[in-house]
């Protein structure tokens, strides 16, 4: 099972600009490992291959080729303010580990072209931000997974408990005036689902043994302090009504017949 201390190791050799923020999201990031799998318990890590759907330069891939994964393949566009700022290099450190880095819109694009078929499909807070339906793409993810093999979709909850509260004093944007206005390419978020919405995503995909996980990440890496108290105290709680929670992940399997 992956570690905190493995990746601490791996967040260490990112730009000096990025460290602390990587070092911050290493606990989401394991649990987000984790999760993947889940449904390969006792699997070697030496034998499964993994897709991650608009990761970024982020932690997860790297994870999970320090891990040992036979195959780790990154998908995205690599045009958030991160790339921009760091330029092409940083995505040096990803291929560095073997990870295969595949340089498009996820979304219009898609995966098809890409060769050979996957044990675990991932996307992490990366769906909410397309301006097209993914319906087509998902088909395909589908058809990239192996019998049995696994999709993990993590988002915001539109319908989080704190967005209910916040609503009734009048605050229920999901991106800043600014950031919508002032850039000539959008990129916040275009619409955040909710548990409805991943179990409708489910089923159009024919998939099985699905399951709903809640999170509280947003609170945990929150720049209030305040916030940050109030989700160490909650989470866990929260946990047991994932359609309160601020991170919901849809996690199911491909049917094996």
């Amino acid at each position: 099972m992956i570690t905190e201390a493995l990746l601490r190791t791996q967040a260490w050799r990112y730009p000096p600009p990025l460290i602390e923020g990587q070092l911050r999201d290493i606990p989401r990031i394991a649990s987000n490992i984790g999760f993947a799998l889940r449904r390969h318990a006792g699997a070697d890590p030496r034998n499964l291959s993994l897709m991650d759907l608009g990761g970024g330069v982020g932690l997860f891939s790297i994870g999970c080729a320090a891990l040992g994964m036979r195959r780790v393949v990154l998908v995205d566009d690599f045009n958030d303010e991160v790339n921009q700022a760091t330029g092409s290099t940083i995505l040096d450190l990803h291929r560095s580990m073997g990870i295969e880095v595949h340089s498009r819109d996820v979304v219009t694009c898609g995966i098809g072209d890409i060769a050979g078929t996957f044990d675990i499909i991932t996307s992490f807070d990366s769906m909410e931000h397309w301006h097209h339906s993914p319906r087509a793409l998902f088909a395909q993810v589908v058809a990239r997974l192996k019998p049995g093999g696994t999709f993990l979709l993590g988002v915001p909850n539109c319908a989080n408990l704190r967005k209910r509260l916040t609503l009734l004093f009048g605050r229920g944007q999901w991106s800043t005036m600014r950031d919508w206005y002032e850039v000539p390419v959008f990129r916040g978020h275009v619409r955040e689902p909710d548990v409805a919405d991943l179990h409708y995503i489910c089923r159009d995909m024919g998939l099985v043994r699905s399951e709903i996980i809640g999170r509280n990440w947003l609170g945990h890496l929150s720049s209030r302090r305040w916030v940050r108290l109030g989700a160490a105290l909650f989470d866990h709680p929260l946990r047991l009504r994932p359609q309160l929670c601020s991170d919901i992940y849809l996690l199911a399997q491909k049917p094996t017949g």
